[in-house]
């Protein structure tokens, strides 16, 4: 069975409470808009697709409590910051109840257009896949971060299943371990040839020529192709560059923000200083010692050999071609 990050009941929400795995699998059963607010805010689900997907399903159970949209809407929005596509599904809901829609459907739809978009954005990009392709990937992008497939991941699997012999280099993303515990969690369940490795491993394995490409998703995207993506993106970006590696970005058009032009205006999470000093359970550093954990960093266009989205590959990367591509 395909993995899935969450399922709809009609009248709860099921979640695969991520911060669990790989060393067990439980399903939270979500039964109004304050839990799924507190899952996006506590990372039980994390990936902008993902997040906008459980969003939309929050505002219909928030609407069949009878709270008011308004407030349904504003305590949905206020769970993360930087991932646009909460904001975006957020946005479709409010403005399909007001035009007398069908909430339920309308989630529904949100559901089924991101997997439609993962697996047009997998054939896409594995035809930039060279065969035997020695693969670098960051965070999880896979089906557990969007509605199924995935994004980044979602290309890796379409070239695996073409015969392409991948393989992947899996960066563990500290500190929440998002690769380690996640990524290797999915391409171990498929059969796909990968080994996990630190993340200040990546500029090594690129001087010793064993990187062919690099291959992130995003969790926004401005109108000239700056992106913002798991903290860790931008200093593989410039290893990439320094190395002359292909360095392509996978993301549907929900993660475009054409409000934005710049990456300097991209609201960047902050995140509290425990998640940082403690892993999985674990005090890793001296507990009168202060930490900043910033949760997302910006690569700009400059450094993004292409951007991978359901409508078509945005190459170069510019404004002018991000409109185009998107219009």
């Amino acid at each position: 069975m395909e993995v899935k990050a969450f399922r709809w009941k009609g009248d709860c929400l099921l979640l695969l409470d991520q911060r669990r795995l790989p060393q067990e699998e439980v399903w939270l059963e979500l039964r109004d808009h304050l839990e799924v607010a507190e899952a996006i805010k506590n990372m039980s689900v994390r990936g902008a697709p993902a997040i906008g997907c459980v969003a939309a399903y929050g505002f219909v159970l928030g609407i069949k409590k009878k709270t008011p949209p308004k407030a349904v809407f504003e305590t949905l929005k206020n769970t993360r910051p930087t991932a646009y596509n909460l904001f975006w599904a957020l946005e479709r809901m409010m403005r399909a109840l007001e035009e007398g829609k069908d909430s339920e459907e309308e989630a529904l739809s949100i559901e089924r257009e991101d997997y439609e978009a993962n697996r047009r954005m997998g054939e896409l990009g594995s035809e930039l896949i060279p065969e035997g392709a020695k693969i670098l990937t960051h965070c999880n992008t896979g089906a557990l971060a969007t509605a199924g497939w995935g994004t980044a991941l979602g290309v890796v699997r379409s070239a695996h299943y073409g015969g392409k012999g991948i393989s992947v280099w899996v960066d563990e993303t500290r500190p929440y371990l998002q690769g380690a515990r996640l990524t290797a969690w999915e391409l171990l369940k498929e059969g796909i040839p990968h080994r996990v490795i630190t993340d200040s491993t990546a500029g090594f394995l690129m001087r010793r020529g064993e990187v062919d490409l690099v291959i992130v998703g995003a969790d926004r995207i401005t109108a000239r192709g700056d992106v913002a993506n798991k903290i860790g993106t931008y200093a593989l970006s410039v290893l990439a560059k320094e190395h002359g590696i292909p360095f392509y970005v996978v993301a549907p058009s929900s993660t475009f923000d054409l409000s934005i032009l710049s990456g300097r205006d991209i609201p960047i999470e902050e995140r509290g200083e425990e998640e940082l000093k403690n892993c999985l359970g674990v005090s890793i550093a001296p507990e009168g010692s202060p930490a900043l954990h910033v949760a997302f960093d910006v690569t700009p266009a400059e450094n993004i050999t292409a951007i991978i989205t359901e409508r078509g590959i945005i190459k170069p990367v510019n404004e002018e071609n991000v409109r185009r591509c998107l219009s």
